[in-house]
């Protein structure tokens, strides 16, 4: 008796009436030579504005491509400036709310960047450069030296300002004098008399190395003692350097520092206006050791900016300069022919900022990121793509129009080294204080600049939105609160690992080939309707627990 349910050779079905069944071995042979239609669309048709209007993020997704790799050999190298490369594509946002000191130095350990904000005096600014800049060395050619004829307590006081213990003594107090012995907190941490002189209790017994060694035999000499430092001195014992077992260790758990390749410092970014004064701020800022500057303003456009850009190089040619804010291409151009080593791509599409609503200016920052950033690739002037930045997803499309980084400010003012302080909200969550720079609070803010009685101050909030002086000020951000994410040193991991498996699933294997696949077309896009981002999020269940990571 015959099947009649489920007997393919006696029902013989009909998937492709009027079409000749080809044998299953030939199907990659037919898919490239006699089938004519591709998946998705290519970069230039998914945002061609006259056919899809300006898209966001979250309006298509990227086509799945042949994984013939590990996510683990995806490789996140990418360009932040015309000269500087970091391993990672992360930078945060030079907000007050973002980005201090503490946020600077663990992004630069995990192979990113972190802009320090301008909304506080030169001198503060300043101030946090330098620690990041002291965090961590190859040889340290400014150590911080000691005379014979300093206290305790005044060893202690230096402890607590620099965050580390450990200094040389020599004969006048300087480098280049005589070394007579070392400092360390346990000389000093439980001494009774504070006014007593560190020779009374520092370390003599010392282990040197002579001047002429490379770094890797320093770092081989600090691994096999037990010393903490290892000065470097020349012939007639004068302290020339200085070598950290603490910078040993930061090699060793951060492979991924984002460095300088002579000094072995981490790279440091700072934000600063395009007024007269934050000239002199730079000065500052430069002399402590400043790798790279980013102008600050919501729009980039200005003759303030483009001035500004143009004295920077002439008067700091080894300081990189970042423009912005930009989201067209002639905006770019005009940053571009002055100087810039990058660009800033977005306006008023971040999480705490209502240009858009509120100016009836900017554009959506998918459109922004691939029209600016392909110009700007045509001069070899890498693009960040600030805004907008809500998931890993949102990272990886921002990459995929062709953005070298991306910079996050609400995604990341809820982590352990964000400033501020945590706490409960009425719901009972552990939160932390965000705001945008052009909310009403940062532009009251009382931490910047001087005025006369009367007078609001000039900060960063009112400097980049050129409201300096107006009687009536014009919010064009929020301030509100953003939930506890841990530390930098999880959530930014989490980050990487979810773009290198996203990069595997659309089959490239780096950064680069990810770019010279959108734009040779390999890498397809598909727009998505409002009924395709209902269906790619959760949904259907009654109750769910949405865990990132482990």
């Amino acid at each position: 008796m015959p099947l009649t349910n489920g007997d393919v050779a006696t029902s013989n079905p009909q998937l492709a009436p009027g079409h000749k069944l080809i044998d299953h071995r030939n199907a990659l042979d037919f898919f490239e030579n006699e089938y004519n239609h591709q998946d998705g669309l290519d970069v230039q048709t998914l945002l061609d504005s006259k056919s899809h209007g300006g898209l966001t993020y979250n309006d298509f997704l990227v086509l799945p491509g042949y994984i013939g790799f590990p996510a683990s050999e995806v490789a996140l190298d990418t360009p932040v400036t015309k000269r500087i490369s970091l391993k990672t594509p992360l930078l945060s946002s030079p907000m007050d709310t973002v980005t201090e000191h503490s946020m600077a130095i663990h992004m630069a350990l995990l192979g990113g960047l972190g802009v320090i904000h301008h909304n506080c005096s030169a001198e503060d600014q300043a101030e946090m450069v330098r620690k990041v800049k002291r965090f961590e060395n190859g040889f340290i050619l400014d150590p911080v030296v000691l005379s014979p004829d300093t206290t305790v307590s005044e060893a202690k006081q230096l402890k607590d300002k620099w965050g580390f213990g450990g200094f040389p003594v020599t004969e006048n107090g300087t480098l280049r004098s005589k070394l007579i012995g070392m400092i360390t907190t346990r000389d000093i941490q439980f001494h009774p008399t504070p006014n007593d002189l560190v020779t009374h209790v520092m370390s003599t017994d010392l282990v040197t190395a002579p001047s002429g060694t490379t770094l890797a035999e320093a770092n081989a000499v600090l691994s096999k003692s037990k010393k903490g430092k290892l000065p470097i001195v020349d012939s007639s014992h004068n302290l020339i350097s200085l070598l950290s077992r603490s910078d040993l260790m930061k090699n060793l758990h951060y492979p991924l520092a984002s460095k300088l390749p002579h000094s072995k410092q981490l790279i440091c970014a700072a934000a600063i206006g395009t007024r007269p004064e934050d000239k002199d701020r730079l000065t500052k800022l430069a002399e402590a050791g400043l790798d790279v500057v980013i102008l600050d303003s919501s729009q980039g456009n200005s003759i303030f900016q483009v001035e500004m850009i143009k004295y920077i190089k002439d008067k700091y040619p080894g300081l990189d300069v970042i423009g912005g804010n930009v989201v067209t291409v002639a905006q770019a151009a005009n940053l571009i022919a002055a100087g810039v080593d990058g660009l800033r791509i977005g306006m008023g599409s971040g999480s705490a900022c209502i240009t858009q609503e509120v100016m009836a200016v900017g554009r959506p920052q998918a459109a922004s990121v691939f029209n600016v950033s392909s110009f700007a690739a045509r001069f070899g002037v890498p693009c960040i793509a600030d805004g907008g930045i809500q998931n890993v997803g949102h990272i990886v499309k921002g990459l995929a129009l062709g953005a070298s980084t991306v910079m996050m400010g609400g995604l990341l003012a809820g982590t352990t080294e964000s400033p501020g302080n945590y706490f409960v909200s009425r719901e009972g969550q552990l939160v932390k204080a965000y705001r945008g720079m052009g909310s009403i609070d940062a532009m009251e803010d009382k931490k910047a600049g001087s005025a006369a009685k009367g007078v609001q101050k000039s900060d960063a909030g009112k400097a980049r939105y050129f409201s300096e002086g107006d009687r009536l000020l014009v919010a064009q951000g929020v301030s509100g609160s953003v939930l506890d994410r841990g530390s930098v040193t999880k959530f930014v991991p989490y980050l990487l690992a979810g773009l290198q498996h996203s990069l595997q699933d659309i089959g490239m294997k780096s950064l680069t080939a990810l770019r010279e696949g959108v734009r040779d077309g390999t890498v397809r896009f598909e727009l998505r309707t409002v009924s395709a981002q209902a269906e790619g999020n959760v949904h259907g269940l009654h109750s769910f627990d949405k865990k990132l990571y482990s």
